[in-house]
């Protein structure tokens, strides 16, 4: 009779697990109104995103299983609940037009995943090419929590930038545009990327002192940073 063995694996992949299912409860709160939940569900699953990684360097345990699967999770979590955030709180009202926007974000972030994981090798990234989908997802929750109030929706304001968010997120998931991976905290690592750790720290400083307010712009400074260093380094090549 086959005995069961519990390996080193099992422990991020339950992280991993608990992403998706992190997922799999924002698509339950948006489908119920309950958009905020729906959106801090998402940041949860990203929460487990990022230590499944951890814990998997930490037990030296990651595996093509390990990546696969995380790839499923990150695609409920930050491609199939964000879509359905932005549909059920807006994007509803534009009917078929609304529906195929809504799906922009899930259809770019599934070919996003699936170039990575074609291109992958080894487990440690420098970079990654095109916007990682937990930033696209993070960028979309914390847009919801800033701007969409229970009472009355989206302000006149914010809706006009729904749809041109969810344009710009899916092109940036499918463009070749490089951005930077979260550093590994080391002296090593100190020394040869201060900047990013001085603009992780001021982040997390601006995010408590707001509230949690300053992410959005957190999460858009980001994306524009890559943007400009992308045109950046084109107009460098030609000179």
């Amino acid at each position: 009779m086959p005995r069961f063995r519990i390996t080193r694996s099992i422990i991020p992949n339950l992280f991993t697990a608990m992403n998706m299912f992190a997922g799999f409860l924002s698509i339950l709160n948006s489908s119920q109104g309950e958009y905020h939940y729906a959106a801090w569900l998402i940041i949860i699953a990203a929460i487990f995103d990022a230590l499944d990684g951890a814990v998997a360097r930490l037990t030296k345990s990651s595996s093509e299983l390990g990546v696969e699967l995380d790839s499923l999770s990150d695609i409920v979590s930050f491609g199939a609940a964000p879509a359905v955030l932005l549909y059920k709180s807006h994007l509803y009202s534009y009917d078929t037009v609304g529906i195929l926007l809504a799906a922009l974000l899930l259809l770019a972030g599934g070919f996003r995943l699936a170039r990575f994981n074609v291109q992958l090798v080894g487990f440690e990234k420098a970079f990654f090419k095109g916007l990682p989908i937990p930033i696209a997802a993070l960028t979309v929750s914390s847009f919801v929590l800033n701007y969409y109030n229970t009472a009355g929706g989206f302000t006149s304001f914010s809706e006009e930038i729904v749809i041109p968010l969810v344009v710009v997120l899916s092109i940036l998931m499918v463009s070749k545009i490089k951005y930077d991976t979260i550093p590994k905290p080391s002296k090593e690592n100190f020394k040869e990327k201060p900047y990013q750790f001085i603009f992780i720290f001021l982040a997390i400083i601006a995010a408590f002192i707001t509230s949690g307010k300053a992410i959005f712009f957190i999460f858009v400074l980001i994306i524009l940073f890559g943007i400009f260093r992308h045109i950046f380094n084109l107009f460098a090549k030609k000179i």
